[in-house]
């Protein structure tokens, strides 16, 4: 690339004209936008809004997926090269994808976050915009469902996860990222009828009627069948896919606040959510990137394509 040519590509984060397209700029330098995205508060002509939300006060083990968000953008900067790979379309370039930035608000303040992050995503829900938001611990994923659930009622939801989320706990006003599904239900934000949990691997008697999928049953019956079976539960319906990162195993992604062996590989993860294309997703999110205990950074990566596939998976629905 010639120099002058290199000049005006720089950060293109800030000076990009146009929402669509593909980025072409050193991947080490410049400010890490998802993807190379414009940073904008604008949502006029946004079709995907992806946005961060730090916040990690409501774990059980160790903190730390405050940094999440930001190291998943770093990640992302190696992707924007090319269309994303094993899909019959290029979403950077047919949609307009907007980093909306990270959700303000005051740590200290922790009661009032729920609220704060409903708000954030109402606001990009009213723009006509679908969000994928980047995490953050998973309690961050009950607040979102409450703007979804406002705008297409009981949600579908798919969830990729160790953990089935949804251990008792009817004080609806706790924060705790082990509870949070068990409230959604509950307050039938979620239809359990029309959902599906991947890659399960903790003991948790009560399903709530959503079906369960250990990550043993997709090794052995192999990601075609779950993926036949995961279409099948949830139909047409308006669907939320939430990834917890700790779904696939430590050994693909370490930096997590809870980690369990015996997880999902990631092409495992990569052929399920490529099979998906075409369910009625709305919306959705990647949360438990811990980069305190991601010392190689695997762990980004992993959420920085999983963030994407969910940007593809969008745009095959919006496509359709």
């Amino acid at each position: 690339m010639a120099l002058e040519d290199a000049k005006s590509q720089v950060d293109q984060a800030f000076t990009r004209d146009d929402l669509k397209g593909l980025s072409f700029e050193n991947a080490f330098g410049g400010a890490p936008s998802f993807l190379r995205r414009r940073y904008t508060k604008d949502l006029r002509g946004v079709d995907i809004a992806v946005t961060g939300v730090p916040f990690d006060q409501a774990v059980t083990n160790r903190t730390g997926t405050r940094l999440g968000p930001r190291a998943i953008r770093e990640a992302s900067a190696l992707q924007p090269f090319d269309p994303p790979y094993g899909w019959d379309f290029d979403v950077l370039s047919e949609f307009a994808i907007a980093d909306y930035g990270d959700l303000a608000f005051d740590y200290a303040q922790v009661s009032a976050f729920p609220d704060t992050l409903t708000d954030h995503i109402r606001t990009i829900l009213d723009a006509g915009a679908a969000s994928v938001v980047l995490g953050g611990d998973h309690y961050i994923s009950f607040p979102i469902l409450k703007a979804y659930g406002e705008k297409y009622g009981p949600m579908g939801l798919l969830q990729f996860d160790a953990h089935s989320d949804t251990w008792p706990d009817d004080d609806m006003d706790r924060i705790d990222h082990g509870t949070m599904f068990y409230k959604a239900i509950k307050l039938g934000l979620v239809d359990p009828a029309r959902s599906v949990q991947v890659g399960i691997r903790t003991h948790n008697a009560d399903t709530m009627g959503v079906c369960t999928i250990g990550a043993q049953d997709v090794h052995t019956r192999g990601t075609a069948d779950v993926v036949a079976q995961i279409r099948d539960i949830l139909g047409d319906h308006p669907t939320y896919l939430t990834f917890d990162i700790d779904a696939l195993d430590p050994a693909f992604a370490p930096g997590t606040g809870t980690p369990v062996w015996g997880g999902l590989a990631s092409w495992q993860v990569a052929a399920m959510l490529r099979d998906l294309a075409g369910i009625n997703i709305r919306g959705g999110d990647v949360v438990e990137v811990s980069p305190p205990f991601d010392t190689t950074g695997a762990t980004a990566i992993a959420g920085a394509h999983v963030a994407t596939e969910l940007l593809c998976l969008l745009g095959a629905r919006m496509r359709a």
